[in-house]
């Protein structure tokens, strides 16, 4: 809905600017020779004043904002029609998700720049004196007035090129985890284990580490715990939780699971903490494998009379 939405509004904006063109085209072709002549005239005069300063109200004129307020609608419009398609083409495969989301970022920023470019050489034309002049004077405004911006918006472009990771992907950064799913200029968002969407300014991730689980891949390593008895048989609870890794929907088989055994002390009491170490195919699998492993593992161990309820007083 939002799509046909977004295709209608930028259909409305191409039929404006077609309605504009042909409005300024029929003015031209109805206009008298009289008022040709004045305006061939004008344009002479101009150029033999080669070194006169350009004046402002030529450069941004009533016609020259309209189409650049067209090619703002028009250009917002199709960058978000475009990252739409990506986002519904990436939900549509595991396997190329991660691939077409971390194309969006790119999109947007180059599709904006495109647009920028097009509107200040294609329509206003300033001199390039007057660009240079404009630009380090806002340079110098915006450079004091807003450097944590200026600097999330640098670590944005660093995200970009550098790669530590991409939409998709799962990341902690700080005290949050979860699955990266936008990378703005100012702030990357992601979604916590809790469904909570956690917007981290790009700056902090720069000057702070990164740790990711999937590096770009549609599969993920997942670990999950559980405490047992010192004295449990540590060879049959390999087998079980061998087994019950091996027949879960969610694992991937092209990488191996492990299964690891760790002593460790809890209110002056020693106990086994074992580690389940196993990929599934699908990162979003995460916490449902975990506590999938956790429930049959637990249930096979109480069967086998390896453990009882006591253990766990």
């Amino acid at each position: 809905m939002r799509l046909f939405t977004y295709l209608s509004l930028l259909f409305f904006a191409l039929c404006l600017a077609t309605s504009a063109y042909a409005q300024d085209s029929l003015a031209v072709d109805t206009g008298d020779t009289s008022t040709l002549m004045i305006q061939v005239e004008n344009a002479a005069a101009k150029t033999n004043v080669r070194d006169e300063a350009p004046n402002l109200s030529e450069i941004f004129s009533m016609a020259k904002i309209f189409w650049a307020l067209v090619f703002l609608l028009s250009g917002y419009i199709g960058i978000r029609v475009i990252s739409k398609i990506l986002e519904i083409l990436a939900e549509r495969s595991t396997q190329y998700r991660i691939t077409l989301k971390g194309l969006i970022p790119v999109v947007r920023i180059l599709g904006w720049i495109f647009v920028l470019f097009i509107i200040v050489a294609g329509i206003f034309q300033p001199p390039a004196a007057t660009i240079l002049a404009l630009s380090a004077s806002v340079g110098v405004a915006v450079g004091f007035a807003s450097q944590d911006i200026l600097k999330n918006i640098f670590g944005g472009v660093m995200i970009l090129f550098d790669r530590p990771f991409q939409v998709g992907d799962k990341i902690e950064v700080g005290s949050y985890y979860g699955e990266v799913t936008q990378i703005g200029l100012r702030s990357t968002r992601v979604v916590t284990p809790d469904d909570s969407l956690v917007s981290i300014p790009n700056s902090e991730i720069m000057n702070g580490s990164v740790s990711n689980s999937n590096a770009g891949e549609a599969n993920c390593q997942v670990v999950a715990e559980i405490y047992l008895p010192i004295s449990i048989d540590t060879v049959r609870v390999r087998e079980i939780a061998t087994q019950a890794a091996q027949v879960s929907k969610y694992i991937y088989l092209a990488k191996p699971i492990a299964v690891l055994f760790f002593n460790e002390v809890k209110d002056r009491k020693s106990y086994l903490k074992m580690r389940l170490k196993a990929y599934v195919m699908d990162i979003r699998s995460e916490f449902a494998f975990k506590s999938e492993m956790t429930e049959i593992v637990i249930k096979a161990l109480i069967d086998d009379q390896l453990i009882n309820d006591q253990d766990f007083n």
